[in-house]
C-alpha cells in the first residue's frame, strides 16, 4: 500500500474532525445548544469580551475548516484564538496544561496550526475550487498558444 496516497484523505479527515469539534464548542456558547456553556449551562451573552467573540470564532472558523473553505486563514485565526485562550485564561493558573485545564486549548491551537501549514487535504472545497480554476484556465492558455503568430 502506498502511504503517500493516504496523506490527502487522512489530512482531510483530521481537518473535518477538528473543525466539527471546534464548531460544536461555538454552538454551545453562542446558542446554548448541547447544554450551553460548560461554566454556566447557558449561552454566552452577546458581545461580551472575550467569551462571546471567542465562541463566534469557534463557530465560524470551525465551520469553515470543517468544510475546507478558506481553510488556511480560518485555521490560523482559530490557532491564534486558542493560543490567546491558553496564555490569558489558563496559563496564569499554572504553567503546565495538565494543571491549569488548558489541554483542549493547547491541542486545538497546535491542531489548527498544523492544518494552516499543511492545507485542507484532498477532500475540501478549497481543493475543488482550485481544480475548477485550473481546468477553466487550461483551455484559455492552450487557445492563446495555438493562435499566436510566429514571425
Amino acid at each position: 500500500m502506498n502511504v503517500s496516497r493516504l496523506g490527502g484523505p487522512i489530512l482531510s479527515l483530521f481537518r473535518i474532525v477538528i473543525g466539527l469539534l471546534f464548531a460544536l464548542h461555538g454552538l454551545t456558547s453562542v446558542f446554548g445548544l448541547f447544554g450551553g456553556n460548560p461554566m454556566t449551562g447557558q449561552a454566552v451573552p452577546v458581545g461580551t469580551w472575550p467569551g462571546w467573540w471567542a465562541a463566534l470564532i469557534q463557530l465560524v472558523c470551525g465551520a469553515l475548516v470543517l468544510a475546507g473553505l478558506f481553510t488556511r486563514p480560518a485555521a490560523l485565526l482559530a490557532s491564534g484564538s486558542m493560543a490567546y485562550a491558553y496564555f490569558v485564561v489558563h496559563q496564569p493558573d499554572h504553567l503546565l496544561p495538565l494543571r491549569n485545564g488548558g489541554e483542549l486549548s493547547a491541542l486545538f491551537c497546535w491542531s489548527f496550526l498544523l492544518i494552516a501549514a499543511l492545507g485542507p487535504g484532498s477532500w475540501a472545497l478549497d481543493t475543488l475550487l482550485a481544480r475548477r480554476r485550473d481546468v477553466q484556465s487550461a483551455p484559455a492558455a492552450s487557445m492563446a498558444e495555438s493562435t499566436s503568430i510566429v514571425v
